[in-house]
């Protein structure tokens, strides 16, 4: 699996590649992913510290 930031780097990439061609549904796309790879790392970022607060009340009823 990807991370969000790859994504959105593939994103950029491919919507750089869409303007330079004049391709739309390419810059489209490349602007599809970059809006996923955003999504992406805000959900990694939500389940990093929903486990640190796990492990907090795990360390608190111990």
């Amino acid at each position: 699996m990807t991370s969000g930031k790859t994504d959105e780097a593939k994103g950029r990439v491919k919507e750089a590649a869409g303007v330079l061609t004049g391709d739309k549904k390419l810059k489209g796309k490349g602007k599809a992913d970059q809006a996923a790879g955003k999504i992406k790392q805000a959900a990694e970022k939500v389940q990093k510290k929903t486990e640190e607060v796990i492990d907090e009340v795990k360390d608190a009823l111990s």
